[in-house]
């Protein structure tokens, strides 16, 4: 028999991949949930599952969606259908780089249309100088990347990183890290602009 849940849960915080492990009592995981362009995803012991889109026209959307979702994680596990997690197992573990570097995510199904977005995405990003380390996930979702003019890693969206309207985009490239050592922004707007043909190209 199926019952509603009234087990208390909380969201923690989110990884790189802005999945949200769902937390019971004192910290046991039941599972993930995150957003796949406009559908929310849950990742549980029996896999990922998709719940498809939140409708449209509320405010707040996106946070009652993952609330939503972990509701349903939440009452999956009350009625035993899945089982307690690792934080580990639901964490997106950062990507290492190996080549060759595949064109698309695996979640992005291989049509035409993503191969030749893809590829004239990867190599506008080759162009700005940043290394991508996985496969193209889609203008709207974080692709882990390294910036191949200080070193630094971590994700990017492409939505942030193109130009609007045929321009180059901001030469402010990514956030500051420790580890390894990057500075806010990049190596300066004018080193960017030296060591980038494109913007040379577009005065």
């Amino acid at each position: 028999m199926t019952t509603t849940t009234t087990l208390a849960y909380r969201l923690g915080e989110p990884d790189w991949e802005r999945r949200y492990p769902v937390l019971i009592g004192e910290g046991a995981v039941v599972g993930a949930v995150f957003r796949w362009h406009r559908d929310w995803l849950t990742l549980t012991s029996e896999g990922e599952r998709n719940l498809g889109r939140p409708e449209t026209g509320r405010r707040g959307v996106p946070q009652a969606a993952a609330h939503a979702a972990a509701a349903q994680l939440v009452n999956e596990y009350a009625n035993g259908r899945i089982a307690i997690m690792s934080l580990e197992a639901v964490t997106a573990a950062v990507p290492v780089l190996a080549e060759p570097v595949p064109l698309l995510h695996p979640r992005m199904p291989e049509t035409p249309t993503n191969v030749a977005a893809a590829k004239k995405v990867m190599a506008a990003v080759q162009q700005l100088r940043f290394t991508p380390v996985t496969g193209f996930p889609g203008s709207d979702n974080p692709w882990w990347q390294v910036c191949q003019l200080c070193g630094w890693q971590g994700p990017r969206y492409w939505s942030h990183q193109r130009g609007r309207n045929g321009e180059m985009p901001s030469t402010h490239r990514h956030p500051a890290s420790e580890n390894p050592p990057a500075p806010a922004g990049c190596v300066g707007d004018a080193k960017v602009r030296e060591l980038i043909a494109a913007y040379q190209r577009q005065k």
